[in-house]
């Protein structure tokens, strides 16, 4: 009797992804043009949503509101996309991808804008609001996109190019935005000015996507995943919550925990502390774009493990150094984390639900960017900040080794 090679194979993982390439409307408009003109899309849709970052310290002193009110602003953030997801995701399978996207382009361009007239805390939660639902209807939609504009029909390929893009945004958000604040004129105006700019040609690529036929018909429906691929998703969706739990507790809390060790409430500092994390993560997902998506889950958990351990331990030292050795550490484990995950789905995704499942997908990861963080801002103000956020870590850390463990006895269970 024959035998099934095993699934970490990596020319039997290529072959699948050609043989899952896209095909007709989309594949007939498919070029570098178009396939890294949505790339740019996306790095800066997420470039917006994370220049506030390093700013909140600056609004909290001028709007007078506690760390709470800044994990209930990512709440709104939160709450927003979530639905925009799981309505836009399916919707663009129907209606196509351009007739989605230029919208959300649209959308984050009105919560710069906010954001730039903001003069108390309610413009804060209506810029979030309408840069959640932006973010919301334009993620699962530019991932598919990127999928079926790829010029060889390399799904990695697209997935590597879209974890970058990502990740690259949520570190590129913060340290503009810490930069400009720090050393221009207008620190809460002009970062969201520039913003604006960097999305007409955004803007103008969604307009100029080729028009596909519908692949599905939409309708309202719950969240629901293809039988054959739930056992995939829920491994490599656990590993994503938890290494985006890591990215919430960065973009919210940890430019003040930063300030708070060293003494220093240099903005660009702030922001250069999640900028570090997000370079660390980028760089790693560049190295291990051609390794085996299961086997980069399993290390990317070992390591965000390890660096939580040691964000913990910097806060008990007042440690400044051992902070960015963790921010390096845990960068590294997050991008490796997410990539294999956004690797493993994007290849067994079926054609037809393919921003459908990378909806559903971008539902875990955004959870956790909002969920844990918001318990942090609650414990925070029982315990304190850096209490807070050690025990956040400690139990963030125990539960990725446990998740490391299960994604190893599947790897062994297909050798």
């Amino acid at each position: 009797m024959s035998r099934d090679p095993p699934r970490d194979d990596f020319e039997d993982e290529m072959a699948t992804e050609r043989l899952a390439a896209p095909v007709g409307a989309e594949a007939a408009g498919a070029s570098p043009a178009r396939f890294w003109a949505t790339a740019y899309t996306l790095l800066f849709l997420l470039t917006g949503t994370n220049l506030p970052t390093p700013l909140y310290r600056g609004y909290q002193q001028s709007f007078g509101f506690s760390p709470l009110t800044v994990t209930l602003i990512f709440a709104v953030y939160v709450a927003a996309l979530i639905p925009s997801l799981l309505i836009a995701g399916p919707l663009s399978d129907s209606v196509g991808r351009r007739k989605v996207l230029l919208p959300a382009v649209v959308l984050a361009a009105l919560g710069s804008l906010v954001f730039a007239l903001a003069d108390n805390v309610g413009w804060l939660f209506a810029a979030r609001l309408l840069q959640g639902l932006a973010v919301g209807a334009a993620s699962g939609a530019l991932t598919a996109a990127l999928s079926e504009l790829e010029p060889r029909g390399d799904r990695r390929r697209a997935a590597l190019v879209s974890t970058v893009a990502s990740v690259g945004g949520l570190g590129a958000g913060p340290l503009i935005a810490g930069l400009l604040a720090e050393y221009v004129p207008s620190p809460f105006v002009l970062p969201f000015v520039v913003e604006i700019v960097l999305l007409i040609p955004a803007a103008v690529a969604m307009a100029t996507l080729p028009t596909s036929r519908p692949t599905t018909k939409w309708r309202p429906r719950r969240p629901s995943l293809p039988a054959s691929m739930r056992g995939v998703f829920v491994s490599s969706g656990t590993a994503g919550f938890l290494a985006f739990s890591v990215i919430g507790l960065f973009l919210a809390l940890v430019p003040t925990y930063v300030t708070k060790l060293s003494g220093n409430d240099n903005l660009a500092l702030a922001g250069g502390a999640v900028a570090l994390m997000l370079a660390c993560s980028v760089l790693a997902q560049i190295a291990a774009s051609r390794r085996q998506a299961l086997g980069i889950q399993i290390t990317g958990l070992l390591l965000l493990a390890a660096g939580l351990i040691l964000l913990a331990v910097a806060g008990g030292l007042a440690s400044l150094p051992l902070l960015l050795v963790s921010t390096v550490v845990g960068g590294i484990g997050q991008g490796l984390t997410f990539l294999g995950g956004i690797t493993e789905i994007n290849r067994v995704a079926p054609k037809d639900r393919h921003a459908d499942v990378l909806s559903s997908f971008y539902v875990v990861i955004y959870l956790g960017v909002g969920v844990p963080v918001i318990g942090v801002g609650l414990l925070a103000t029982a315990t304190g900040l850096l209490t807070a956020v050690q025990i956040f870590a400690s139990t963030v850390a125990a539960l990725c080794l446990l998740d490391m463990a299960a994604l190893a006895r599947r790897r062994r269970q297909l050798a």
